[in-house]
């Protein structure tokens, strides 16, 4: 394998039995659980985080111009935690008991600690993520991101931030699908969720965290 491409490999998933994918590429760390929650349970998560969570939508500032957020958002966690991006600060809300209790499975699963939750709900192809890193200063170095996805399929596009002649790693992320990006991902990697015409229904993703004082 050169170091331009990366690879896709099948083991059983960490104190799990679900499977899991291990992407290969330089400078990242990237595990992928496609069911890591069956179907049935899925949808009846997505139908009350739908219906319950205080939804919001919020303006950033990108080359000194005020945008809305093309999606909606809720930030929760420990009380006190503060978390800063394109010049929008969110102090988190008090855990709402599903997701207390997905985090605590993910924890369990991947045996590492989160403290807050970001979950943006993009209600149709039109809502999208634009080029990113979660690399603010309070996540720490090499943090570890553990992105839980409900609701219709969406595509996940990394691409490498300084080497262009690197190939993009594309993922499909759908129902009761969970990601980990961790180790140096988010020093050389960016990565967004594009908006797509064909998209009609909803998606809820989790992107679990853990935010230093």
């Amino acid at each position: 394998m050169t170091d331009n491409q990366f690879q896709l490999s099948t083991q059983p998933g960490i104190q799990s039995k679900t499977q899991s994918q291990t992407i290969t590429a330089p400078q990242t760390e990237l595990i992928l659980y496609p069911e890591f929650l069956c179907a049935s349970e899925s949808l009846a998560i997505q139908s009350q985080l739908s219906a319950e969570i205080h939804w919001r939508q919020d303006s950033i500032q990108v080359y000194g111009k005020t945008h809305q957020i093309p999606r909606l958002q809720s930030f929760q966690g420990e009380p006190g935690i503060r978390y800063q991006y394109s010049n929008l600060v969110l102090e988190t809300k008090l855990w709402h008991p599903l997701v207390l209790s997905l985090k605590t499975r993910i924890e369990q699963h991947c045996q590492h600690l989160f403290n807050s939750v970001l979950i943006n709900r993009y209600r149709n192809g039109q809502d999208k993520m634009g080029w990113h890193s979660d690399d603010e200063p309070e996540l720490g170095t090499n943090p570890v991101i553990a992105s839980l996805s409900f609701g219709t399929e969406r595509r996940f596009i990394l691409r490498h931030r300084w080497d262009k002649q690197r190939p993009k790693i594309e993922l499909n992320l759908g129902q009761g699908t969970l990601l980990l990006m961790a180790g140096q991902t988010q020093h050389y990697w960016q990565h967004t969720v594009p908006s797509s015409r064909r998209v009609q229904e909803e998606r809820i993703n989790l992107t679990f965290r853990y935010v230093y004082p």
